[in-house]
């Protein structure tokens, strides 16, 4: 690899960092009022937003209603949401679908009709599905079409942010590394929005890529933004799991066509559990499970669609057939190895209604912000539509900004030692078998209190000024997951993605958003009602 102390200076209007389905709607919107810089780590394609399977949540349906997505969606968040945030979302999201299939984006139809699934949680079908189990890259790959039509976007693949320039408390840019060339470069610009994605892939189970690590978190927090509600992961309840195999995601919707969960002696267990069984909500879905598998003193349950129509189910989910048939598992007749991973992380970086963070010209918007719509637990296939909302609100108002010229501050440069590729690798997995031992689907005090002190030697041992790429990985990777810990801890009671053991009912007086912010005590805020 190239080394090279230089530094390149460019400057957009506008700077995305990621390019899932947030980044992209917001770089769309954003190229209609100016130029348009996309930094991603890796290839444009990969992110969260690709590998969606479930599909997105819209009202469509004559039997539908704003009223009833909205309280779903409320029922969901357990309390947490914030009803200004899901009456945007909603009536909203409603809009930016119909947008989209105007400029030609098609879902799935028979007869003349969109195909509507059901999913965890939802009361109405309203689903809408593209290329069957393929909604996340059949929408991302329309939006990637729809950016690169776009002349003023610049697209910079394998490449880094490692520092927001945040001065006079107004951010001004980013600096990044190159990992082709080997170069810092410092991208100026009237505003940035982070669409960096989750953070799931600090546990050692989980649905998502393996870039989804929290740069965006760990790169605001360091630059003074707030922080809400981190302690709430989401764990999407079926996951196969085959020893020695990642964990492939097995929709929500593949319930929501009539699956059943088994225990070991073949029994179904959710309907003592909630009425709408393998339909309830996410967090009781997972936690359920979690149960079954304490009891059973085993690694997985099953999922059986045995009693399902196998030509419907092949046609429906046609990417999960064909995956399964590769581990020699068919879908339509054989019981599925599965159990919980982690999938989603429900708060970050505190935002307003137009994904400005407290922080003038720095914005947040997709899985990385937290906006008041997903409360303690997300409403499945609500989080392609909150890409569209939010991705869309954050470009229009950052696109407002005035051009601010001000000094750079002295710049710390980046550069890669490939000798710490091992001790990052190392270090990653073992704070992820830490994550999951210890503030995993269920927590206590001991356990977290535990791992805080795991995560305080962890970063004791890197150089107090870091300029190596590798190194402040681990940093950051250690400091998201000290701030998940600290604010689990906070949190004394179970609400939602977040199980305390030692607290097991909801609080009352903990139905608040908590606030975490570099050099600052945490505080609780309001729920907007």
């Amino acid at each position: 690899m190239a080394h090279s102390n230089s530094i390149e200076i460019k400057e957009f209007d506008t700077i995305i960092i990621g390019s899932g389905l947030a980044g992209l709607t917001a770089a769309y919107h954003a190229s209609k009022n100016g130029s348009v810089a996309i930094i991603t780590k890796s290839q444009l394609d990969i992110s969260n937003s690709y590998y969606a399977q479930g599909g997105i949540a819209a009202v469509t349906a004559p039997e539908d209603s704003f009223e009833s997505h909205i309280q779903d969606t409320l029922v969901a968040g357990r309390e947490l949401c914030d009803l200004d945030a899901v009456e945007i979302l909603v009536s909203e999201g409603q809009k930016c679908v119909q947008e989209l299939i105007s400029l030609g984006m098609e879902f799935d139809k028979e007869k003349g009709e969109f195909v509507l699934g059901l999913e965890g949680g939802h009361t109405h079908r309203r689903i809408l599905h593209a290329g069957g189990d393929a909604t996340g890259k059949g929408l991302t790959c329309f939006m990637l079409k729809k950016v690169k039509e776009q002349n003023n976007i610049e697209v910079f693949e394998y490449t880094t942010v490692v520092e927001l320039l945040v001065v006079d408390q107004i951010c001004a840019g980013v600096q990044a590394f190159d990992f082709v060339t080997g170069k810092n470069i410092v991208f100026k610009s009237k505003a940035t929005i982070i669409a960096t994605g989750g953070l799931s892939r600090i546990y050692d189970r989980s649905t998502n890529p393996h870039t989804a690590t929290g740069d965006g978190i760990a790169l605001a927090y360091h630059a003074g933004a707030k922080l809400s509600d981190i302690e709430f992961i989401q764990f999407h309840p079926t996951a196969l799991c085959i020893p020695g195999e990642e964990a492939f995601l097995i929709s929500e919707a593949v319930r929501g066509e009539g699956a059943w969960l088994l225990n070991p002696n073949g029994e179904r267990f959710m309907q003592q559990i909630h009425p709408l069984a393998e339909l309830a909500p996410r967090d009781v879905v997972a936690l359920a499970i979690y149960n079954q598998l304490q009891v059973h003193q085993t690694d997985f349950l099953y999922l059986s669609l045995k009693h399902l129509n196998p030509e419907l189910i092949k046609k429906r989910f046609s990417n999960i057939y064909q995956t399964l048939l590769n581990y020699n598992i068919d879908l339509t007749s054989d019981l599925l190895p599965v159990s919980p991973a982690a999938h989603y992380m429900v708060g970050g970086i505190h935002t307003d209604l137009s994904g400005e963070t407290n922080i003038p010209g720095l914005f947040a918007c997709g899985e990385v912000a937290s906006t008041g719509v997903m409360g303690a637990n997300r409403l499945a296939s609500n989080s392609l539509l909150e890409c569209l909302v939010f991705g869309k609100r954050a470009a229009e108002k950052a696109t407002q900004r005035k051009q601010i010229y001000i000094d750079l501050p002295e710049l710390n440069i980046i550069h890669v030692n490939s000798e710490n590729e091992n001790n990052f690798l190392e270090a990653k997995n073992n704070i992820a078998a830490l994550m999951s031992k210890n503030a995993g689907i269920v927590r206590s005090a001991e356990k977290l209190n535990e791992a805080l002190e795991e995560l305080r030697i962890i970063k004791s041992r890197l150089p107090e000024k870091i300029n190596e790429y590798n190194l402040l990985k681990i940093k950051h990777i250690a400091d998201i997951c000290t701030l998940i810990c600290e604010s689990a801890l906070i949190r004394k009671e179970s609400r939602g993605g977040h199980i305390r053991e030692d607290y097991r009912s909801e609080d009352p007086k903990l139905c608040v958003h908590l606030i975490q912010q570099k050099d600052q005590h945490f505080r609780f805020q309001e729920i907007n009602k």
